[in-house]
């Protein structure tokens, strides 16, 4: 069976909607298979066309490249890796950091990683930290050159990425080698899946006040019925977090406490590493004020999000309402779209 039909019988079990524009980037996931994985010797020899180890596939929030990219991961029979970039990135620097020669440290890691994967996945892909944009020129040349395949899925197209971030200039011989080596394709559709009318917001309170104050409660009651409270705490890297309302692996936190303080993604990853459903109270409405808080925001939701983690939020404004930094304005986009899934009723509890 050719994975169109493939993906057409799995969106029929599915239930989901077909989308013709869907099943064209099908179509063009599966060429990027062929030319990458299915040629012959002789074929790669005699085809003029080159093929490119990269696919790009950006669109809107909420379109369905998570579910095309996953779909057509999860056929492909190669050594593979799906890993939140931050991850990524983490594990990266992690791996400089013990070795002893640091000046082949790139390319060891490359070699590593070679023997661990054929073809990567990124998904919702986007660049926000100077110390990573100064070295992904570098590590991408020699992920391409060693021959090693990356499909990622993001709303920023190539050209944009780090836009207005510091230092772009050293950004840019990154934004080359993904321009050269990857194919980009747009994915038009112009509803949001996330947040249309069958997926309803349950978990999303607002605005703060007694009533609402009082439903969190009822709720965190109920779902912590006959668990013990304790103090969790996870040490990172030589610090500790602490978790002071843990319950068997029910977390509330109160906004202040995840982003006021200096944590990053490697805190996030840890804490979702231990929590299967997360509460936190008093989420602000968002400006140039307070941009350094909802950047950790956007961080954290893109690591709860990897792991499937429910939430139970309150907020000040409604979640359609919350508005933004202005640089953080297209990432923030999908922060609410993934925010609306994970606190709707679609989204399964525990």
């Amino acid at each position: 069976m050719s994975l169109n039909n493939q993906f057409l019988d799995h969106c029929k079990k599915k239930l989901f909607e077909i989308n013709q524009n869907q099943i064209e980037i099908i179509n063009e996931l599966d060429s990027f298979y062929s030319h990458n994985f299915n040629q012959s010797f002789i074929k790669k020899i005699f085809n003029k066309k080159e093929s490119k180890p990269g696919f790009y596939l950006v669109g809107e929030v909420g379109v369905g490249k998570t579910m095309i990219l996953n779909f057509f991961f999860d056929k492909i029979k190669e050594k593979k890796l799906r890993l939140h970039f931050n991850e990524f990135m983490i594990e990266f620097h992690d791996f400089i950091f013990k070795i002893k020669n640091k000046e082949d440290g790139i390319n060891k890691f490359v070699k590593n990683l070679k023997k661990r994967a054929n073809i990567l996945y990124f998904d919702e892909f986007q660049v926000t930290n100077i110390v990573d944009a100064m070295i992904l020129g570098k590590l991408f040349k020699e992920l391409f050159q060693e021959n090693i395949k990356v499909i990622f899925s993001s709303n920023i197209r190539i050209r944009d990425l780090y836009r207005d971030g510091l230092q772009r200039e050293q950004f840019l011989p990154f934004i080359n080698i993904l321009r050269e080596r990857s194919l980009e394709k747009e994915l038009f559709i112009d509803e949001d899946y996330r947040t249309n009318k069958k997926n309803k917001l349950d978990r999303f309170l607002y605005p703060l006040s007694q009533s609402t104050n009082f439903k969190f409660n009822k709720f965190f009651r109920k779902i912590t019925k006959n668990k013990k409270q304790t103090l969790k705490i996870l040490e990172i890297k030589g610090r500790e977090l602490k978790l002071n309302y843990f319950y068997d692996g029910i977390s509330k936190f109160n906004f202040n406490e995840l982003f006021d303080n200096n944590l990053g993604s490697e805190d996030y990853i840890k804490i979702s590493n231990f929590c299967k459903f997360i509460l936190i109270e008093n989420l602000p409405d968002f400006n140039e004020n307070n941009s350094n808080q909802q950047q950790r925001f956007i961080s954290f939701i893109d690591v709860i999000y990897e792991k499937k983690i429910p939430l139970l939020i309150t907020s000040e404004v409604n979640l359609k309402d919350i508005g933004s930094s202005k640089s953080l304005i297209n990432p923030f986009k999908r922060t609410k779209s993934r925010l609306h899934e994970l606190t709707s009723l679609e989204y399964t509890i525990l």
